[in-house]
């Protein structure tokens, strides 16, 4: 089918669906108002076709190829458009248990808030696109936050990508991929989610306090984590 967005009797209707779940959580999703004309709008003669996607960075990765192809305006604020590709992709934001049962989460996972960033970076396909498309000279940098399973992004996402001043920064973000991800297995280390030294939250928290004295956007990665106090040296190890 060709590249939509939800109306906002569309909107309604999924938000609804949402609502629902916590009810009866075996509810099949409307997909009828993907297409329906009351209910959605094609924005752009693209086709797209639903296919796994499995990981942030290659949700990224595709969401980023597909909207290239568009000349729609203000992309990140399209409330109606990342809603419709999050009810087109709902089995992968949202997948059913053995029992047939989904467990959707906030509303902001499916629907976004174009206006709280604080929110926004939620959203199960618009979160990775942002960090994709920031981070498209070298997208492998970003890994940090793009490595993990689509439905399930976990505390490294939610301690660093909520943080948009160091989401965008170049060094930082390499620098916590260097330090939070295994190279081998590509899945973030174990205890980097954490509260306790040398985490990921103590990384932003450090980054922040340095920001006062040096210009993290000049820094080299290499830079960043010379700088780094011994508690992170475990990570570094």
């Amino acid at each position: 089918m060709k590249l939509r967005r939800l109306r906002e009797e569309g909107i309604r209707r999924f938000d609804d669906y949402l609502d629902l779940l916590k009810i009866n959580p075996s509810a099949p999703p409307p997909v009828e108002i993907l297409t329906d004309e009351t209910t959605s709008e094609e924005v752009a003669r693209i086709e797209v076709t639903p296919q796994p996607l499995g990981t942030r960075f290659v949700a990224g990765q595709w969401l980023h190829g597909v909207l290239e192809q568009t000349r729609l305006r203000d992309t990140a604020r399209d409330k109606g458009l990342w809603a419709w590709l999050s009810l087109l992709f709902f089995d992968e934001v949202c997948p059913a248990d053995g029992r047939g049962h989904r467990k959707p989460g906030e509303r902001a996972r499916h629907i976004p808030d174009p206006t709280n960033f604080q929110r926004y970076y939620r959203h199960l396909l618009a979160g990775p696109w942002r960090v994709y498309r920031t981070h498209r000279d070298d997208p492998s940098r970003a890994k940090v936050v793009l490595c993990q399973p689509l439905h399930t992004p976990g505390d490294l996402v939610e301690q660093l990508a909520s943080r948009q001043e160091l989401v965008t920064n170049r060094a930082f973000m390499a620098a916590a991929t260097v330090l939070y991800v295994d190279s081998a297995t590509r899945q973030p280390k174990r205890g980097a989610g954490g509260k306790t030294r040398g985490t990921a939250r103590r990384l932003a928290d450090f980054c922040n306090q340095i920001d006062v004295t040096w210009d993290l956007y000049s820094m080299e990665v290499s830079e960043l984590l010379g700088k780094l106090p011994k508690e992170f040296d475990r990570f570094q190890k």
